[in-house]
């Protein structure tokens, strides 16, 4: 199969210094098809694109065609993948994050599950260097309780997953572009794998994990930490949350959560949960644009809330 390489990138200069010649002799090994590496760049302020141009033009004898992608705008995660998919033409997307460094071989035991018409995505291994130690994740699952979707780590023995990460999984660019790929209300960062993975199950497609594909996650601190405080980012988690819920969820599941709102809301004035409010007013303010995203998800929908989570 045909492979689009896809790592968003935003202000990753020093990561992408040390990570990117490691991934690129990797692809370069791939042999059972076309490859290309596409690079978007969110209008970084650093010296990425200098950087990024220097190795695309190392690079340009290899067996690996390099595309770099500029913005004059920082829009988001979302934004900025689906700017690469546009100019992808493989019939794999292969999302790393910048910090996210495939093993040799990463790609042989993911693709013969493509298949499997129904298979959207597939999770790599993720050894995950967290406080020095290596902790394995890539695959999820999640449970609905007191109308929110709670998610978590699952074992890594079994097949399905909730979701497919966007920092190290493979997607299969027909259904992406079916889906309408990443949504950009979640800009600028969280939950847009999770609604990707968890639309794409409710539209009867498969999410699975190949817990033989590894990738090594040496999480540095990036673009997020940089930019936004502790507070923003868990401001911009909760909206996220409620835009996740109003707009992926069946009436039935609405209805509870709705019911159980006034508790929420209730419990973090208690608490003093600032940013629980902020992000729910920050959510409510962008209500007729989720209402016409569910809309639109809706009509694609055939599993219920229900056999979805119970599936993993």
């Amino acid at each position: 199969m045909n492979i689009s390489v896809i790592i968003p990138n935003y202000n990753g200069e020093k990561i992408l210094g040390k990570n990117l010649p490691k991934v690129i002799k990797v692809l370069s090994e791939y042999k059972e098809g076309s490859i290309d590496l596409i690079i978007p760049d969110d209008n970084s302020s650093d010296n990425s694109l200098v950087l990024l141009n220097k190795f695309k033009e190392e690079n340009k004898n290899k067996n690996l065609k390099i595309k770099i992608l500029g913005s004059s705008e920082n829009k988001g995660f979302s934004s900025n993948v689906n700017k690469g998919v546009e100019s992808a033409s493989g019939d794999l997307l292969v999302l790393l994050n910048t910090d996210v460094i495939p093993a040799k071989g990463f790609l042989e035991p993911i693709i013969p599950h493509f298949n499997d018409e129904k298979v959207f995505g597939v999770g790599c291994m993720d050894e995950s260097i967290e406080n020095d130690k290596k902790i394995l994740r890539g695959r999820g699952r999640g449970e609905w309780k007191k109308g929110f979707l709670m998610h978590s780590r699952a074992e890594i023995d079994g097949k399905e997953t909730l979701w497919v990460s966007g920092g190290s999984g493979v997607f299969r660019k027909s259904i992406w572009d079916s889906l309408g790929g990443l949504d950009s209300l979640y800009d600028p960062f969280y939950w847009e794998d999770i609604d990707l993975s968890y639309r794409a199950r409710k539209s009867r497609f498969k999410t699975l994990f190949e817990n033989k594909s590894i990738v090594r996650h040496e999480h540095e601190k990036g673009a997020i930490k940089s930019k936004y405080s502790a507070e923003d980012v868990k401001k911009i988690a909760y909206r996220n949350q409620f835009i996740f819920t109003w707009k992926n969820s069946d009436l039935s599941t609405l209805i509870i959560s709705l019911i159980w709102l006034p508790y929420h809301l209730l419990n973090a004035v208690r608490s003093g949960d600032k940013n629980f409010i902020k992000g729910f007013i920050l959510a409510l303010k962008m209500l007729k644009n989720i209402m016409e995203k569910r809309g639109i998800a809706k009509k694609q929908f055939i599993y219920t809330d229900k056999k979805v989570t119970a599936q993993v």
